[in-house]
Parts: C-alpha cells; sequence; structure tokens
C-alpha cells in the first residue's frame, strides 16, 4: 500500500516542473489527484493520458483569483467527495534589479506566488475543519530565507509564504490540521534548462552537493509531508536544497 492510499490531493501549477513531479509521485503513493494549469492544455492533457483518468483530473484555473480558488474547490469536492492535501505549488519568477522593476512585475508575482496561497487555503478552510483534518503544504522557496539580488518580488512571495504557513498551523492545529512549507534550491526545471554555462557554474559552486536538485527530490518531501509519517511535524519549513541554505 502507498504512503498516500485513499487520500485525495489538489496541486497548483501541476502541468510542469516540480509540480508535475509532485502529481507523478502522489499518484505513485497511491492518491487521487486535481491538479491545476493556467494556460498549458496540451500538456495537462498528457499527465492525464499518461497517469490515467481514473487516478488524476486537470482544471484550468487561476491561482491568482480568489473566485476560482473558491470554484476550484467546489469542482474537486464534487469530482472526489474530499480533500485531504492541499499543495500551493503555482509560482512565476519575473526578475530584474529592484531600480528596474515595473510595479506590474511586482504585482504578477506576488499575486500568483503568495496571494494564491491565500486563494487556495482560505476556500479549502471549511471542509478541512469539517472532516477535522488534512494537509497543507506551500511551495517556498531557498531565496526566501537567504534573499537574492534581482529577486525582490520573488523573494518577498516566498518569505510571505514561511510566515502564512506559520501562522496558519497555529490557527487550525487544534482541527488537526498541518500546515508547512518546502523551501527548494536550484531545481533542474525548464527554467534552469535555459541557463548559460557559466550561471550554471556559479550556482554549483556555491551549494556543497555540487548539482541542481531533482523535482522528484522536492515531490518526496511532499509525500513525506502529507503523509502519516509527518502527523506530528506542523509550521515547519523544509530545505530541498543541497546545503545550499543551511
Amino acid at each position: 500500500m502507498g504512503l498516500l492510499e485513499g487520500k485525495t490531493a489538489i496541486i497548483t501549477g501541476g502541468s510542469r516542473g516540480i509540480g508535475e513531479a509532485i502529481v507523478n509521485r502522489f499518484v505513485e503513493e497511491g492518491a487521487k489527484v486535481a491538479f491545476t494549469y493556467r494556460s498549458s492544455s496540451e500538456a495537462a492533457e498528457k499527465i492525464v493520458s499518461r497517469l490515467g483518468a481514473d487516478n488524476v483530473k486537470a482544471y484550468q484555473s487561476d491561482a491568482a483569483s480568489f473566485s476560482d480558488g473558491e470554484q476550484l474547490i467546489k469542482n474537486v469536492l464534487a469530482d472526489f467527495g474530499k480533500i485531504d492535501i492541499l499543495v500551493n505549488n503555482a509560482g512565476v519568477t519575473k526578475d530584474t534589479l529592484l531600480m528596474r522593476m515595473s510595479e506590474q512585475m511586482w504585482d504578477d508575482v506576488i499575486n500568483i506566488n503568495l496571494k494564491s496561497v491565500f486563494n487556495l487555503t482560505k476556500n479549502i478552510m471549511r471542509p478541512m475543519m469539517k472532516a477535522r483534518g488534512g494537509s497543507i503544504i506551500n511551495i517556498s522557496s531557498v531565496v526566501g530565507i537567504m534573499g537574492n539580488a534581482g529577486q525582490a518580488n520573488y523573494v518577498a512571495s516566498k518569505s510571505g509564504v514561511i510566515g502564512f504557513t506559520k501562522t496558519i498551523a497555529k490557527e487550525v492545529g487544534s482541527r488537526n490540521i498541518r500546515c508547512n512549507a518546502i523551501a527548494p534550491g536550484f531545481i533542474e526545471t525548464d527554467m534552469t534548462e535555459e541557463l548559460d554555462d557559466s550561471t550554471r557554474e556559479a550556482y554549483l559552486n556555491n551549494i556543497p552537493l555540487k548539482r541542481l536538485g531533482k523535482g522528484d527530490e522536492v515531490a518526496n518531501a511532499c509525500v513525506f509531508l502529507a503523509s502519516d509519517l509527518s502527523s506530528y511535524i506542523s509550521g515547519q519549513t523544509i530545505n530541498v536544497c543541497g546545503a545550499l541554505c543551511c
């Protein structure tokens, strides 16, 4: 039996990168998975085809929209009957030095990376409280702990996720709802594949394990926090970063 057998999960931004890796691992561990995408319908359809419609369902939803989040929770409850796990993974980067950063670049990143976490968590509170249990996992970043030049918007959003996580853990712990964060370091994704050799080398020089992480390694941490193995862990941030931030 898998670690997530009998559980139902929502994963935002599940059509690519770390989100897709989490979808894959959750299905492997026996969960039924609802995942969202904003525009990449073809990629979402391929995931459903590969993993099977009995195991996963894709929903087009804008994580930055409160009303979309409200409707998503209603739709997943109608389709699956319950929600045991929420993984707030949707995120974007719009990097530049603060002097060059536009208000729109700031707002876009804060809305998608941070407001989305509020949107989904707020709307899932009542169903989880009624069930008297649940696990909420928020994907932050090590730069939310360390800071990083050229990413003021992204860092602010990911730092906010960590503070939000600690607060929600305190607010709903009495209802047996746990809330934790995962802070990935530099992970092999579509974005890191576009790095030039000199930039990649600079990153590797700062990582004690001397390699980029894999999406599966972040997903494994999500499986742990979603499962009963972590039943007394809440309000914590787990760094998956090869000792970059320690």
